[in-house]
């Protein structure tokens, strides 16, 4: 497995494995691995020839008061796994080396930015699609790899994707979750024993409004409210956003639905967790 840190570099050798017509498959990460991640790489692994894993803690997507300091790092321990998964290239760029000084180019998805976490998180996807975009021109993807626990992430990629004509593939693998049901993200590691136990009433909620779906409840006010109970009951649990929205545009839903995206975001203690389904 090699471990590259310039982008001349990474792109040099994806342009050589280009011409020897091998297929690149690409995991963007903030590193700290996971089994979501590791997921990712299987897959992506299956379809390519060669995989390439990113690990950048991206300033430019935490805002002044968010953890970017704190984010968990821990540079070896995800090099060993990587390579147990079957890694080909790590790419470990410095933030010098992916933003110089004078950097002043940024890339925003105006619309789908707007809604869930874009609400709370202002510059935040315009900072992921702008890493994003960076990442594929220096590694050259043919096929990248997304988790859909990050569902508006992957809908912004997507799309900059197209509106850009980006010669590349991208690929939604559902959330993977841990034992316990929790939705597999590197800032589980900030819970304590109470607050995990507490964590778990994310997933409840959104599978007590799947429950009611299933039965034939339509009506979005009521199927909401269900899942909003269940929060309410766990006082650790500080709701931010409980939405049904448009599987593909991010709007929200009214009256009665057929398909949505039932999507929540919550603190438990200092740490903010996402997660979702689809709803159909």
């Amino acid at each position: 497995m090699q471990v590259i840190e310039k982008p001349k570099q990474m792109q040099s050798l994806s342009e050589a494995l280009r011409r020897e017509g091998k297929k690149i498959a690409f995991v963007p990460t903030m590193g700290y691995f996971h089994e979501g991640h590791l997921t990712l790489m299987r897959e992506a692994k299956r379809l390519g020839d060669v995989l390439v894993v990113s690990i950048f803690v991206n300033p430019l997507q935490f805002g002044p008061s968010e953890d970017y300091d704190r984010y968990p790092r821990d540079l070896e321990r995800d090099l060993k796994m990587a390579e147990e998964v079957g890694v080909d290239i790590v790419f470990h760029p410095q933030v010098e080396d992916i933003y110089p000084p004078n950097f002043q180019t940024y890339v925003e998805v105006s619309e789908l930015q707007k809604y869930l976490c874009g609400r709370f998180r202002p510059n935040h996807f315009r900072g992921v699609a702008t890493v994003v975009l960076k990442l594929f021109n220096i590694v050259k993807p043919h096929v990248a790899v997304f988790g859909l626990k990050d569902y508006q992430q992957y809908l912004i990629i997507k799309r900059m994707v197209e509106d850009l004509n980006l010669d590349v593939e991208v690929v939604g693998i559902p959330t993977v979750r841990e034992e316990d049901n929790l939705a597999a993200s590197s800032r589980n590691v900030y819970l304590n024993m109470e607050e995990r136990k507490a964590a778990r009433a994310l997933y409840k909620a959104l599978m007590e409004a799947k429950r009611l779906f299933e039965d034939g409840e339509r009506n979005a006010s009521k199927l909401l409210e269900a899942s909003r109970k269940v929060i309410e009951r766990e006082p650790l649990v500080n709701l931010q956003y409980l939405e049904l929205c448009d599987p593909e545009t991010l709007e929200p839903l009214s009256g009665n639905i057929e398909r949505a995206l039932l999507a929540i975001a919550a603190w438990v203690g200092k740490t903010r967790l996402i997660d979702n389904i689809i709803l159909e």
